[in-house]
């Protein structure tokens, strides 16, 4: 998968990666690159809940990291190596949203690009 926009997520990714490196906080991560995206014109929405269905009942509370251009799931990790448990957690975000395309962004890696997964259903 590789489109304009999510090589643009991953550009602000690299550049936030670049200037802050490994070891922070993934809030720090969320915040920087929320910035990063307000200063090159990306339109998101941070921390959007997404209803969970189960049967015929609606859940609510959990939570999307990031949302860009009402299109990709973004979701930060900064942790040592990334778990499967962080790939079904965007798969499920998917699913819940309906929406095709995910990011998983580790900060925790040496080298960004190391730390990035996409996803497209």
């Amino acid at each position: 998968m590789s489109d304009r926009l999510t090589e643009q997520i991953i550009a602000s990714a690299i550049e936030v990666h670049r200037i802050l490196g490994p070891g922070l906080l993934e809030s720090i991560y969320e915040e920087a690159l929320c910035h990063e995206f307000s200063m090159r014109d990306i339109a998101f929405e941070r921390q959007t809940e997404v209803d969970v269905r189960y049967k015929d009942k609606v859940i609510k509370g959990q939570r999307l990291d990031l949302l860009v251009n009402g299109e990709v799931v973004v979701e930060i990790k900064s942790v040592r190596k990334l778990e499967d448990v962080f790939t079904a957690q965007v798969l499920s975000y998917l699913k819940s949203t309906g929406l095709k395309r995910g990011l998983l962004l580790n900060f925790g890696e040496g080298r960004l690009i190391d730390g990035v997964k996409r996803f497209s259903i």
